[in-house]
C-alpha cells in the first residue's frame, strides 16, 4: 500500500469495511471524493457504470419473476408474500432500519410491496445483480444507515410515505411511535436517542400521548429528526431559539423538557443539584 496518513488509512478501512472490495478500490474513490468517506461510499453505491449491462437487466427480471405471488394477475407486481420470502433470502429482518433502507433503495409504493420497476432499477443503480451480491449490499447498507447521516436521513423521510394508510396525508401517531423507537434505537440499526441523562426519545413519545397526538404530518416528521441531531449536540438547547421555523409542536416539548422535566434547569445544573 502506498504511503498514507493515518487519517486516509482509516477511510480506507472504513470503505473497506463497508463494501468488501480491495484497498486500491477504496483508495481510488477515496482519492476521487478528496477523502470523504460519505461522498466515496455513495459514489460507490450509485455509480451507474458499475451496472446495467443487458445481462444484469435480464438475470435481476429472473430474480424478480420468482418471488412474485401472483404472476398472471399482476405480473410487475411483488406482494407482501413474496416480499417477505425475497428480505428473508438477502438475510432482512422486518424488524430492522435495513428493511427500510432496501425499501427506499427499490422505491417500493408501500410496506411489502415491490415493483419491477423499482427492482430492476434500484438494483442495478447499486451495481448488484445476484442474490449473494445483494445480501452484501444489505449488510453494508445495514452498517451505513446508523454511521452515515445522509444516508439515514434518506431512508428515515422516505419511511414518511411508505408507512401513510392509503389515501391518508399524515402518519398515524401509533404508526409514528413505532417507527420513531425502530429509528431511535440502536437495536434494531438505527441511532440511539435516548442518553445516560436524557431519555430523549421515552419523553417525546409521553409528551405526545399526554397532548393527545392523533396524527403527525410530514413537516414534524421530518423535524422530528433535525432536532434529534441537535439536541445530540447539545442537550442543554443552546442551538434553540422560540424564533426559530420550527414546529410548534416541538417548540412546546422544548417547554416540556426544560419545565416539566428539568423544573426550570438545564441538566448540567440538575445534574450538580442531584
Amino acid at each position: 500500500m502506498p504511503p498514507y496518513t493515518s487519517a486516509q488509512k482509516q477511510s480506507i478501512s472504513q470503505f473497506v469495511s463497508l463494501t468488501q472490495e480491495k484497498d486500491s478500490v477504496a483508495a481510488k474513490h477515496l482519492r476521487a471524493s478528496g477523502w470523504n468517506v460519505e461522498q466515496a461510499i455513495d459514489a460507490y453505491f450509485g455509480n451507474p457504470a458499475k451496472s446495467g449491462s443487458s445481462s444484469t437487466i435480464t438475470a435481476l427480471n429472473k430474480i424478480f419473476d420468482s418471488y412474485r405471488d401472483d404472476p398472471a394477475e399482476n405480473p410487475d407486481t411483488i406482494g407482501i408474500e413474496g416480499a417477505m420470502k425475497f428480505l428473508e433470502e438477502i438475510q432482512v429482518r422486518l424488524d430492522e432500519v435495513a428493511c427500510l433502507g432496501i425499501a427506499e433503495l427499490l422505491k417500493s409504493p408501500s410496506m411489502g410491496e415491490f415493483t419491477r420497476e423499482g427492482f430492476v432499477e434500484g438494483w442495478k443503480s447499486a451495481g448488484v445483480d445476484s442474490i449473494p451480491r445483494m445480501i452484501s449490499h444489505a449488510s453494508s447498507l445495514r452498517k451505513r444507515i446508523p454511521t452515515h447521516p445522509d444516508t439515514f436521513r434518506r431512508v428515515y423521510r422516505y419511511a414518511f410515505p411508505l408507512c401513510r394508510m392509503q389515501g391518508q396525508r399524515n402518519l398515524t401517531f401509533e404508526i409514528a411511535s413505532e417507527q420513531w423507537q425502530l429509528f431511535f434505537t440502536s437495536d434494531n440499526g438505527g441511532i440511539e436517542w435516548n442518553t445516560a441523562t436524557t431519555p430523549w426519545l421515552d419523553w417525546y413519545i409521553e409528551f405526545l400521548e399526554a397532548k393527545g397526538a392523533r396524527v403527525v404530518n410530514k413537516d414534524l416528521w421530518e423535524q422530528t429528526e433535525v432536532f434529534l441531531r441537535k439536541s445530540q449536540e447539545d442537550e442543554d438547547f443552546g442551538w434553540w431559539s422560540p424564533d426559530g421555523a420550527w414546529p410548534g409542536t416541538l417548540d412546546d416539548f422544548v417547554t416540556y423538557v426544560q419545565q416539566d422535566k428539568r423544573g426550570g434547569k438545564t441538566k448540567t445544573e440538575k445534574m450538580d443539584v442531584e
